[in-house]
């Protein structure tokens, strides 16, 4: 559950809402409102991507119109890969996924009848304040005024704001189980990192890594600086996640045996398919 945005203090100013995976049984029903996406960056395409396989209508905004020409055409490039795959979500086509997301240029247009607007532009307070200003005297009470930042404390994106207790941050990112974590690892950057390392992932991620950097230096300096002291790793915190674990494995000799003959079976099974592909 998020808090609301206008509590101050720095534990509850950084909750996140968490997104839940979007399944056949979560469908938007027809008379839900259409979801309205800021930004039609690398973020804000799977956010789109995201609602359109829930059913939802889908408008993506951006101010420049080749942008959101490029945006839909990534949008679709990629759904067709996920659905030759086999991994396109929800029960829809990626036919009829596609034809649930329409571009548009102007932001009052865009606002019109929204009943969610997810904002996904660049990590910059500045700008992110002011599409949540534009936004805020463009909606009623009845919206819900959500941010994609990584980095950013809600009590600075909102602050002023006449709509500040719609107002949440929602991104796939927050606070998450032990289980949870390793699941976006094993079934996220784990799978990327087994033929791309982390520079490369970077480098992919933005058009190249200078204009990664660009994006998003300031945003992780910010985070550096936020470290305090170094986890004392108390015994409490390492309890409760070997509790989580044991719930998958337990920790006997004979369990553990098993599940690491696991683990090095699928390593060796991935080390011959990455043998197979082809070299770039």
């Amino acid at each position: 559950m998020a808090r609301p945005a206008q509590r101050r203090d720095r534990t509850q100013a950084r909750s996140r809402v968490m997104v839940p995976p979007i399944h056949s049984a979560s469908m938007a029903t027809p008379a839900a409102g259409p979801v309205l996406v800021v930004g039609s960056g690398l973020i804000g395409q799977n956010w789109a991507m995201l609602f359109a396989s829930g059913g939802f209508r889908v408008k993506l905004y951006d101010i420049e119109q080749q942008q959101i020409t490029e945006a839909l055409d990534n949008i679709r490039n990629g759904m067709k890969l996920l659905e030759q795959s086999g991994s396109l979500k929800g029960s829809l086509s990626a036919e009829q996924q596609l034809s649930r997301i329409t571009g548009c240029s102007n932001l009052q247009e865009a606002v019109e009848g929204a009943m969610h607007i997810q904002e996904c532009v660049p990590e910059d307070l500045g700008l992110k304040r002011k599409v949540f200003a534009q936004l805020d005297g463009l909606i009623g009470d009845d919206v819900v005024l959500s941010s994609s930042t990584s980095t950013l404390l809600p009590s600075k994106l909102f602050v002023g704001l006449a709509h500040v207790k719609q107002c949440i941050v929602a991104h796939p990112e927050g606070v998450v189980s032990p289980s949870d974590l390793d699941l976006v690892m094993s079934h996220g950057l784990g799978l990327r990192y087994a033929f791309i390392g982390p520079l490369e992932t970077m480098h992919l991620n933005a058009e190249g890594m200078l204009s990664y950097c660009d994006r998003y230096g300031e945003s992780i300096k910010r985070v550096l600086k936020t470290f305090g002291p170094i986890p004392d790793f108390s015994r409490a915190t390492v309890e409760k996640v070997h509790q989580t674990m044991c719930e998958k494995v337990p920790d006997d000799p004979e369990h553990l045996a098993a599940r690491r003959k696991w683990r090095d079976e699928c390593l060796i099974r991935l080390a011959a398919l990455k043998n197979q592909m082809p070299s770039q």
